[in-house]
This record gives structure tokens, sequence and C-alpha cells, in this order.
């Protein structure tokens, strides 16, 4: 079993975690949300985990330009997994998981370290 690393190859903080998987010799799968699409089971699953909070990326442009009844509109689980499927750059990056767990969200070295041992 290996890590996976949810993201978009073109994301600076997709590449910082890859590169420090690398630097620890860990391999690990990567699933581009932009090729490979995520399913809203999976994303209700990570939402159980860790919460729509944590996984919804106000930060960037694609949230931003949303108009403000459907930023408004973002409340609840149900209604954020339906808005990451459909904009699936708005999902912060990365999502870490091992074992159907979610390790991280985000660039998290503390987290990182913790799952490196349990891959060695």
């Amino acid at each position: 079993m290996q890590p996976i690393v949810y993201g978009i190859p073109n994301c600076d903080t997709i590449k910082k975690t890859l590169e420090w998987f690398r630097k620890q010799a860990i391999e690990v799968s990567f699933h581009n949300y932009k090729k490979e699409g995520i399913t809203k089971t999976l994303l209700s699953e990570w939402i159980k985990q860790v919460g729509w909070e944590v996984l919804l990326n106000k930060k960037g442009t694609t949230w931003k330009q949303l108009s403000p009844e459907e930023q408004a509109a973002a409340t609840d689980a149900e209604a954020v997994v339906a808005l990451l499927a459909a904009h699936t750059s708005m999902i912060k990056r990365p999502v870490i998981t091992f074992d159907g767990q979610v390790f991280a969200v985000g660039f998290n070295e503390p987290a990182l370290l913790d799952l490196a041992g349990k891959c060695k």
C-alpha cells in the first residue's frame, strides 16, 4: 500500500509534496483531478473524515469567480460535494490518503512525517 496524492500537476504545493516524498524515498500514486476526475462518493468520504470546511479552498480564483449566490450556497456537506465535483480546482491541495484515510489536506509536514513512518 502506498500513499495517494490528489491534486493537479501544475500546483506548486503538489510539486513540493511530491518532491518531499521523493526525498524520503517513498513511492506515491498521483491522482490528477483534471484528467481522472473525482467522484462524489470519494468527496463525501473525505468530508466525513476532515469536514467540508477543510476541503473547500476559498482562497483560489475559482472560488472568487463564483457568483455571491453560489458562494452563499456552500453551507453544508451535500452542497459542497456538488460544488467540488463540478469545480475540482476548489479542492484544497493536496489531499493525501493512505489505506483509505485522509492523512493531510494541504502541505503538512508533521502529518507527512507520521505517514512516512507507516510507509517504511
